[in-house]
C-alpha cells in the first residue's frame, strides 16, 4: 500500500510532468532550404541555357563543333594551329560545302564561340548538380523521400547530353546543312521537361510536408486536372515551335493573319526528293515550312483559347492565391500570342525571336505554379484581404 502524502508535500516533487514541444509532429529533417536553394539555381542555369540554347540556332551556330568530347572538349583551341584544325573539320561538312564556302577563319570563331558556349553551359550545370548532390548525400542532409527526387534532374541531364550529340550528328553528313528538326524538338522537349521538374520540385519545397499535408486537403482536382491539360497543350506548342525553328519555316510567310494570300498555305504537303519527285506526305509535318508554321500557329489559338477556357473555370476557386496565379498565366499567354506574331512579321528577327522563346518558359512554369496551387493551395485569410 502507498503511504500517504502529506496536505504540505509539493505535488510536483517527484518528477516534473512532461512538457509538449510544439512543432515536434512535423520536425525539419534535411536541408529543405538548401536543396530549394540549390534547385533553383539550377532551374535558373537551364533557363539560360534554354535561351543560348535559341541564340545558337539562331545564329546557325550549332553545327561549329563538329565532335563530341565531354571533357577535353571544355578546352577552346588555345593556338592558332588548333584554331586551323577546328575550321578544316568544319569546312569537310555540308554545313560550309553547301552553304558557307566563303566563311573566313574569323567569321568562324563567332559561330563557334557561341556552340562552345552553349556546351560549356551544359557542363556547368551538370558540375553543379553532381557537386550539389554529393553534398548533400555526405552530409546527410537530403529530405526524407528526396534523394530519387534529386538525382533525377541529373541523370535527365546526362541523356539530354547524349541527345544533344545525337541532334548534332544529323547535320554532319550527307546534304543537310541544319540539324534534323525532329530531334530539335526533343532535344528542346527535353530541356523542357528538366526544367519543368526543377520548378515543381521548388514549389514543393518552399512549404513543409505538413503544410503541404494539410493543404492538399483543401485541393480543387477538377481545377488541377485542367491546369494539367493546359500543361499537355503548351508543351506540344514548345515542341512544334522547335520543328519551326529547325527548318526555318518562322522566316517564310511575314504575314499575318493569313500566310502569304492564303489562309491554307500553298504546296504545304511538298517536299522535294531532290530529283523532281515529292518525298511521302508525312515529312510534310516535320520539311514543310508552310505546313509546319500552320500547325504551330493553329495550336497556338487552341492553346490561347484553353488558357482563357481554364481562366474563367479559376474565378471559382475560392483562393486568392489560385485565382491570381491563373491570371499570369493569362496574361503571359496573351503576350506570346503578339510576340508570336511579331515574330512571324519580322520572320523571325533574332531578338524578337528569342524573347518569344524566354516567353515560353515563363509560361510552362506559371501553368505548372497554378496546377501546384490547385493542388496544394494556399490558405487566405479574409481579415488580411487574402481570401
Amino acid at each position: 500500500m502507498a503511504p500517504r502524502r502529506s496536505i504540505f508535500e509539493e505535488v510536483g516533487a517527484e518528477a516534473p510532468a512532461p512538457v509538449a514541444r510544439p512543432g515536434g509532429i512535423d520536425r525539419p529533417k534535411g536541408a529543405r532550404r538548401g536543396v530549394r536553394i540549390w534547385m533553383a539555381v539550377l532551374f535558373l542555369m537551364v533557363a539560360v541555357m534554354i535561351a543560348v540554347g535559341g541564340l545558337t540556332r539562331l545564329t546557325d551556330s550549332g553545327l561549329s563543333i563538329t565532335e563530341w568530347r565531354p571533357v577535353s572538349g571544355a578546352l577552346p583551341p588555345m593556338s592558332q594551329a588548333d584554331w586551323d584544325a577546328e575550321f578544316a573539320k568544319y569546312q569537310a561538312i555540308p554545313e560550309f560545302q553547301l552553304q558557307n564556302t566563303a566563311m573566313t577563319l574569323e567569321e568562324f570563331k563567332g559561330i563557334y564561340w557561341w556552340e562552345w558556349g552553349h556546351r560549356q553551359l551544359g557542363r556547368a550545370i551538370g558540375l553543379v548538380w553532381a557537386l550539389g548532390f554529393a553534398g548533400f548525400a555526405l552530409t546527410r542532409q537530403i529530405p526524407p523521400g528526396w534523394g530519387t527526387r534529386m538525382a533525377l534532374p541529373g541523370l535527365l541531364g546526362g541523356v539530354q547530353g547524349a541527345v544533344g550529340w545525337w541532334m548534332v550528328s544529323s547535320g554532319l553528313t550527307g546534304t543537310m546543312v541544319d540539324v534534323a528538326s525532329y530531334r530539335l524538338a526533343l532535344h528542346l522537349g527535353l530541356a523542357f521537361a528538366i526544367l519543368g521538374l526543377l520548378a515543381w520540385y521548388i514549389f514543393l519545397l518552399g512549404r513543409t510536408e505538413a503544410e503541404l499535408l494539410q493543404a492538399r486537403r483543401g485541393r480543387e482536382t477538377a481545377l488541377a486536372t485542367l491546369a494539367a491539360w493546359l500543361a499537355g497543350i503548351a508543351f506540344v506548342q514548345i515542341l512544334l515551335g522547335a520543328l519551326v525553328a529547325g527548318i526555318d519555316a518562322g522566316r517564310g510567310f511575314p504575314t499575318w493573319p493569313l500566310m502569304g494570300e492564303t489562309f491554307f498555305p500553298a504546296d504545304a504537303f511538298y517536299v522535294p526528293d531532290g530529283q523532281g519527285g515529292s518525298l511521302p506526305i508525312w515529312h510534310a509535318f516535320f520539311e514543310n515550312p508552310g505546313l509546319v508554321q500552320f500547325i504551330h500557329r493553329m495550336w497556338g489559338y487552341l492553346l490561347f483559347a484553353a488558357l482563357i477556357f481554364a481562366w474563367v473555370k479559376a474565378r471559382r476557386s475560392a483562393h486568392l492565391a489560385t485565382r491570381r496565379a491563373f491570371d499570369w498565366v493569362l496574361v503571359i499567354g496573351f503576350g506570346q500570342v503578339v510576340l508570336g506574331i511579331v515574330t512571324a512579321l519580322t520572320a523571325a528577327s533574332p531578338h524578337v525571336a528569342i524573347t518569344h522563346q524566354i516567353g515560353a518558359v515563363v509560361l510552362w512554369v506559371l501553368i505548372l505554379r497554378a496546377r501546384h496551387l490547385a493542388l496544394y493551395p494556399l490558405a487566405g485569410s479574409i481579415r488580411k484581404g487574402t481570401a
